[in-house]
């Protein structure tokens, strides 16, 4: 949980940014990551060196050589803003014709995922001064454990107020974390997000491990999973890729899996079979040309929608009994294009479909209003849905306006204990907020999958006066109103 203290050093941080002219969310952001980049860069050297003096053995992985020293974090730090700004914009000869911000893109992988995908990456604050002044007040934040630095990352990523491209948007934190409280990650999952943007899900996931199975963490063959393979994101923007990876490596995950393509091109098509656990919020409204999408997606889903054909590709990157759980908007529960029709038909028929979660509209503000739901489900390809449990979410611990306040009363609770003794849905009635609906019902609907197709709804008789009683005490309104009017114009004379 993020402490006052360093919410306050970020909030002064990006006040800095905005005031000295740089505007865009999504550029302080990276501009803020870079200098933690380079700080960690020189707290990780530093750490190297202090080994190597006290063991009396050859330093390890280091990022500088002696002619680059002055690029080190300790080194410029308190160097005169005019000084600190050449180092970052004027190439230094004698420390290999680089810049400080060079060198961090010269680091390459060795340095982590992060460096690994600079290229593109760009230099733009704008002054010496606004350049002094964020890393003085970066310099003063304490980031000396996982929680902290992770917690700082994730506050200042709630900052991104405004939609993304293609669609894109900052999945809400307790969303996601709902989402993997209800498939609890295992030791052995292989966990994957096809459209990452800044790593959420994944971050959840590895959350849960820390606070649910810290005992695993004891156990080499484990941490040795859980920093290599265990976790893989594919994002095509370039930005979101680099966030994402700082985000991964400020909590603690130090080598993912990230791969910076397209997840519905011909050049992802080898990925097959290879996850068991997959956790999504995939863009929505978009459309892509046939041609453009790997074939193996299009013999599940024919179709250009992109939020169809994300789940026709989640399906073939499951190993079989892999599980997923993804937001998808509503349209894809009832919908009446054949494509629709076609993918829930075998997500219901040929796989497992556990559980359907339908969301307020509001849960998306302010980035969108749009309405949305998840879908849980195990891939089989023989079948096994019996019965799919609904849930109607109607409160998610936040009001539905833009100002998204905290509330009461949110169902997230509820629907996370519920979901894990399905057994006792049985007995539950259609006038309930959640119940289970057998498969033939669900076919015989045309394999319609909103809530309100199925829920049942009482209605309340609602006894009303006679007609001629609210005509009589409509008169007798009108008569006191012509009683009030004739008194008022006596007092005006």
């Amino acid at each position: 949980m993020i402490t006052g203290e360093l919410r306050n050093q970020v909030d002064k941080i990006w006040e800095s940014f905005w005031t000295g002219g740089i505007a865009n969310p999504l550029t302080v952001i990276e501009q803020f990551t870079y200098l933690l980049f380079i700080r960690r860069l020189d707290e990780r050297q530093l750490l190297e060196e202090k080994k190597s003096n006290i063991a009396g053995i050859k330093m390890g992985e280091t990022y500088y050589t002696e002619e680059q020293s002055r690029f080190r974090w300790n080194s410029f730090k308190n160097a005169d803003p005019e000084v600190m700004f050449q180092l970052f914009t004027i190439p230094q000869i004698d420390a290999g014709n680089l810049t400080a911000f060079e060198h961090m893109k010269s680091i390459g992988a060795k340095a982590g995922v992060f460096a690994k995908y600079m290229q593109g990456a760009t230099f733009m604050i704008p002054t010496p001064k606004l350049l002094s002044r964020v890393v003085d007040m970066i310099d003063q934040i304490k980031m000396d454990d996982r929680d902290t630095k992770g917690d700082l990352y994730e506050y200042l990523l709630s900052k991104i107020a405004s939609a993304g491209k293609n669609g894109q948007f900052r999945t809400p934190r307790h969303i996601i974390k709902m989402m993997v409280d209800m498939v609890q990650p295992k030791k052995d999952d292989t966990i994957c997000d096809p459209a990452c943007g800044t790593a959420g899900f994944l971050v959840a996931a590895s959350e849960y491990m820390h606070t649910n199975h810290e005992d695993w963490f004891h156990e080499k063959s484990f941490r040795e999973h859980f920093n290599s393979d265990m976790f893989t994101g594919i994002e095509f923007d370039s930005t979101m890729l680099r966030i994402g990876a700082m985000n991964l490596q400020l909590h603690g995950i130090e080598k993912p899996n990230l791969i910076g393509k397209d997840s519905l091109s011909e050049d992802n098509a080898d990925i097959r079979e290879q996850f068991s656990l997959i956790l999504a919020n995939p863009p929505f409204k978009g459309s892509l040309d046939y041609d453009s999408v790997d074939p193996s997606v299009l013999q599940t889903v024919k179709t250009k929608k992109t939020e169809l054909l994300f789940l026709g590709l989640m399906l073939r990157m499951l190993k079989t009994g892999g599980r997923c759980a993804v937001i998808v908007p509503d349209g894809v529960l009832f919908s009446s294009s054949n494509a629709h029709k076609q993918i829930r038909e075998e997500l219901v028929e040929n796989q497992k479909l556990e559980a359907v979660i339908s969301m307020p509209s509001g849960v998306f503000r302010p980035y969108a209003g749009v309405s949305t739901a998840m879908l849980f489900f195990t891939k089989t390809n023989s079948g096994g849905s019996d019965k799919v449990w609904f849930y109607d979410m109607q409160n998610d611990g936040f009001s539905l306006d833009d100002k998204r306040t905290e509330v009461a009363g949110s169902n997230m609770p509820d629907i996370v204990e519920r979901f894990g003794k399905l057994e006792d849905e049985v007995e539950r009635k259609r006038i309930d907020q959640s119940f289970l609906v057998p498969v033939s019902e669900i076919k015989s609907n045309d394999w319609d999958l909103s809530i309100n197709r199925y829920k049942e709804i009482i209605y309340e008789d609602v006894k009303y006066d006679p007609p001629l009683k609210i005509i009589s005490d409509i008169k007798q309104l009108d008569h006191e109103r012509s009683d009030a009017l004739k008194m008022l114009e006596e007092l005006l004379k």
